[in-house]
């Protein structure tokens, strides 16, 4: 498996943003308490993460490394010292964007977000895409699958999780772990279970 379906695969399973890297646990925990709400979570996230990506791949590429000025005769100037204040503009002024068309047209989801909508822009796991993506050096099309492949993952662990957690209500959990506890090692048993995919894209 090669090109962008295996940086899908990739990063949805062995190099997941929840799951390998840790990135977006505050959203992922305090929003996995039901399955419909971590599913809207998901989507929501896999909608700003597949713009963001891509499009602070541009700015990147053509207005902030060094030599992508050229074509304005300011070859020598290196502006990627500004790159995690672009990248957090941009996925900020895509949240409100989600943000107003959920309220318009989803309010019932827009409700069950809450306060953890607007806080995708700080979402740690959003700007780690983009981060990843410079660090990586993937061209426009691998930004793309990279963008959708890791929103996909982090969306996919979110959903697993909380199915988990909605099962476990009915179970007989002994008192000290209830809470925090439980959720941790959850989150652990399936962060086992994808490091077992490591294989898979190559």
């Amino acid at each position: 498996m090669d090109g962008w379906l295996a940086i899908v695969v990739r990063t949805m399973f062995a190099e997941n943003l929840a799951l390998a890297y840790l990135l977006g646990m505050c959203t992922f925990l305090a929003v996995s308490n039901r399955v419909a709400t971590a599913l809207g979570l998901g989507i929501a996230v896999i909608g700003v993460q597949s713009l963001t990506v891509p499009v602070n791949h541009l700015i990147y590429r053509y207005l902030l490394e060094a030599g992508a000025l050229d074509w304005a005769g300011a070859a020598e100037l290196d502006l990627t010292f500004l790159r995690f204040i672009i990248f957090v503009g941009v996925i900020a002024a895509l949240v409100q964007i989600l943000e107003m068309f959920l309220e318009r047209f989803l309010p019932n989801l827009h409700h069950a977000l809450g306060i953890y909508l607007p806080l995708l822009t700080v979402n740690c796991a959003i700007l780690g895409g983009s981060l990843f993506m410079v660090q990586r050096d993937y061209d426009l099309g691998e930004s793309v699958a990279y963008g959708f492949g890791s929103a996909a993952g982090w969306a996919l662990a979110i959903i697993l999780f909380a199915a988990l957690r909605e099962r476990l209500r009915y179970s007989d959990i002994p008192e000290g772990l209830r809470g925090l506890g439980l959720a941790f090692t959850v989150t652990g048993f399936l962060a086992l279970g994808f490091a077992g995919l490591r294989g898979l894209g190559g």
